[in-house]
């Protein structure tokens, strides 16, 4: 399966569990909201740029293409899945807000993935990687 489809796919669905607990906490409590999103919006950065340090630690082929074709998935999986988890779940939000979720929100979950994953890339090309005798002993002949 393709690198992109994975990191695409498993980012919407987290984006869109985060961005439906914020509305339901929106939902029940409208004025103690803002520690929440700012805590659920340094949580989505830091799986971004982790998984991409990882990722470029590791030497995945291909990483930075796989990490913009998985941010745009991302960013429209997560619009559709968040005017669904919504609709269903908080406030019965209807197709008429799918227009605005596919273009604005789509885009700003694509850069919530996108950037950190860039620098996540930066990141895990400078760490040193173990070497594979590291963790193996010599014998020595005496």
């Amino acid at each position: 399966m393709q690198t992109w489809v994975i990191r695409g796919v498993v980012l919407a669905v987290v984006h869109a569990v985060a961005a439906v607990v914020v509305a339901m906490l929106k939902a029940s409590e409208p004025t103690g909201r803002t520690f929440v999103e700012a805590l659920v919006l340094g949580v989505l950065v830091g799986v971004a740029a982790t998984w991409a340090a990882v990722d470029a630690w590791r030497g995945v082929a291909d990483r930075a293409r796989a990490w913009v074709i998985a941010a745009l998935i991302a960013g429209w999986g997560s619009a559709v899945l968040t005017v669904i988890g919504r609709a269903v779940l908080v406030d019965q939000t209807g197709t008429s807000s799918l227009g605005s979720a596919l273009t604005g929100g789509a885009a700003f979950t694509a850069l919530l993935v996108l950037v950190p994953a860039g620098l996540g890339l930066i990141v895990g090309t400078k760490l040193e990687r173990p070497s594979p005798t590291a963790g193996k002993r010599r014998k020595s002949r005496t």
